[in-house]
């Protein structure tokens, strides 16, 4: 006991010293997006509506190709298609009539499935206040440097979306949730995309900071679907994330592709409802704001030329230990690495504390 608290003594010491001599590059310090997360929901049920689960499975594999990984990905789906005794290739989902992606796939982690999509589970996910035994799969670990792209597909009116036909949740209690989290520091910014019927209601009511909008339909009008696929009989991928898809394809780790493209996809002559975008809120041009900060996991790097000293001076005032350290010169001045691990000064520390 007394040997592993020397141990954390002086494990503590070396980082707290380490820390304090880093010469943290200035866009570091002030960069407050640290890292991405993605709420992907479905909140339709039954067969007639296998295009609801085909959009939010190809978002999925979007977010995914774009290097956001499974960790950081809630996927809420009501109804398993790939498993439906109906669809005639089973274990199979795709968006398109010719077949090209099978956006199922062999590696989809489905978090929420079947009756555990509930608007109770929904906000509690958004806002933290989950059952304590909640694994951590289920759980949305998110802080002040998250960037959230929150993505729902099913059906709506003004002012609520449907879940599984059973209960809805209002655009009152969406916005509140949000409040929640922007209190509790649990994002920097959010993207909240939605393709239902009147989308445009579910963003009208939002009132925290930092939430940049789009919906596939104004308030009055219908989303439509794309196209069918006759060997299953039903609708398989709706009009606005079809073209959204479209873009995303074209779309690679490195890509300069803004949000303010992105919000432009879809317009009205082939999407046939209007696509509707709320910026009000969003702190930043939404045209400077590349696409991979909310679809992607890239963060931007500054090589340095410079050399930052992470070692130690010798005039520091403490005592070197010749056996274990290594010498090094540095513009004329001779540094020493600190020996994060000095075993024989634990071991005596350990000893003298037996004494005592």
């Amino acid at each position: 006991m007394l040997l592993r608290t020397a141990v954390l003594s002086l494990l503590c010491v070396s980082v707290c010293y380490s820390q304090s001599q880093l010469d943290i590059p200035k866009k570091f310090r002030e960069s407050s997006h640290t890292n991405n997360w993605a709420v992907l929901v479905d909140t339709s049920r039954f067969w007639f509506n296998y295009r609801h689960v085909a959009n939010v499975l190809s978002v999925y594999r979007s977010v995914k190709r774009l290097g956001i990984p499974d960790s950081q990905i809630i996927l809420m789906v009501a109804d398993d298609m790939a498993c439906n005794p109906r669809n005639p290739r089973p274990a199979t989902v795709f968006n398109n009539a010719n077949q090209n992606i099978d956006v199922y796939g062999d590696d989809v982690e489905v978090d929420y499935r079947g009756y555990e999509v509930t608007v109770e589970n929904f906000v509690r996910l958004l806002t933290g206040r989950l059952p304590a035994n909640t694994p951590r799969s289920k759980r949305l670990l998110t802080d002040e440097g998250s960037n959230i792209l929150v993505y729902m597909t099913g059906h709506g009116g003004d002012g609520f979306l449907k879940f599984q036909d059973s209960e809805e949740i209002t655009n009152v209690e969406l916005a509140d949730a949000f409040q929640q989290m922007w209190v509790k520091k649990r994002y920097n910014e959010i993207f909240f995309m939605i393709d239902t019927c009147q989308a445009a209601s579910m963003f009208q009511l939002f009132y925290s900071p930092n939430i940049l909008s789009v919906a596939s339909s104004l308030v009055g009008e219908d989303s439509l679907s794309h196209h069918v696929d006759p060997a299953i009989g039903v609708y398989i991928i709706d009009r606005y994330t079809y073209y959204a898809l479209e873009f995303l394809e074209r779309v690679e780790p490195d890509s300069k592709r803004t949000m303010g493209e992105f919000m432009e996809v879809c317009p009205k002559r082939v999407c046939i409802s209007t696509v509707g975008r709320r910026t009000d809120l969003f702190a930043r041009d939404p045209y400077t704001v590349p696409i991979t900060d909310f679809f992607g996991s890239v963060r931007k790097v500054d090589l340095s030329s410079s050399i930052v000293n992470v070692t130690k001076s010798i005039n520091a005032g403490n005592e070197i230990n010749n056996n274990n350290e290594e010498e090094k010169k540095t513009n004329g001045e001779k540094f020493v690495y600190p020996d994060l691990f000095d075993m024989d000064t634990i071991l005596k520390q350990a000893a003298q504390s037996k004494k005592l």
